[in-house]
């Protein structure tokens, strides 16, 4: 295109200076080239700056997201710093400590709610992007039978649970366990195991790490989300917690206030939720769009 311009204009200049009307430039001197702001938007137009996004994402995220990233990259030149996969809460003590972070996205809502009191996310760009439910899994091809959430009780062995304090699947599987009088307090990390399992109960610092309890054998079942059945070998569904036994699972993501490319942060959790391919990455995992 500039080739094709440059010739054109070069044809324009030339028949008018035949015509002899002396335009500057023709006899010989140099325009004046552009200086200051005006040199600076040229070079801004002519060369636009590729864009890196830092992106914090629950750990149940870790398989799923990377490959979502990587077609968003392959669609628009975006490029991610190695994202942050851990528990939600360690997530927004990052960045309460100053981490420099473009997207947050969390395991449960409280924990966005925890993010958007202490300023750390624009709230306008919040979004429920994802839906998931919470499972009690078993090794693969043990004989762990268990039909209902009370049968944990019964179990010959520890139990993974994810630390309530920090892991929004410790909070679902407590809130499971409320639902039939194995934990005392209703919001699931305001209470206390009830006798029948509290010797029982193996914490683990991050929903993966309670997935790995059971696939090790260390622990005889454990409490995850359905997707980390996609993400860990190991590992079997053994139950279904009813949806009713606890709130539900649901993971909201937003714009971080630190962010300096808010609107491409936005655009990405866009892509994520209308993306017809970043869909069907969601699904192979085991996540479904929240409605």
């Amino acid at each position: 295109m500039f080739d094709m311009v440059s010739r054109r204009g070069f044809v324009s200049l030339s028949a008018v200076a035949a015509a002899g009307l002396g335009l500057a430039g023709c006899s010989g001197n140099k325009e004046p080239e552009a200086t200051g702001s005006d040199a600076g938007s040229a070079k801004a137009s002519s060369k636009k700056e590729a864009v890196e996004l830092q992106v914090f994402a629950a750990n149940s995220l870790e398989k799923a997201l990377p490959e979502v990233q990587k077609l968003y990259t392959e669609q628009t030149g975006t490029t991610f710093a190695d994202t942050q996969f851990k528990a939600s809460g360690d997530l927004v003590e990052q960045m309460r400590a100053g981490a420099t972070v473009d997207v947050l996205i969390t395991a449960s809502k409280g924990t966005m709610d925890d993010a958007e009191t202490v300023e750390l996310v624009d709230t306008g760009t919040r979004e429920d992007m994802f839906v998931n439910d919470l499972v009690i899994v078993r090794a693969e091809g043990s004989d762990t039978k268990v039909e209902a959430i009370a049968d944990v009780a019964n179990l010959d062995g520890k139990i993974a649970i994810g630390d309530a304090k920090t892991v929004p699947a410790g909070k679902y599987a407590n809130q499971a366990l409320a639902s039939v009088g194995l934990y005392t307090g209703t919001e699931g990390d305001d209470g206390e195991y009830a006798p029948e399992i509290a010797d029982k109960v193996a914490l683990a610092d991050k929903v993966g790490t309670a997935a790995a309890y059971v696939s090790t054998g260390d622990c005889v079942a454990g409490f995850v989300y359905s997707s980390d059945i996609f993400r860990y070998d190991g590992i079997e569904e053994a139950f279904v917690c009813p949806e009713d036994s606890h709130k539900p699972v649901v993971y909201p993501g937003a714009v971080a206030e630190s962010s300096e490319h808010a609107d491409e942060a936005k655009a990405f959790i866009d892509f994520c939720l209308s993306n017809k391919k970043a869909q069907k990455i969601w699904a192979k995992y085991g996540f479904e769009l929240s409605a």
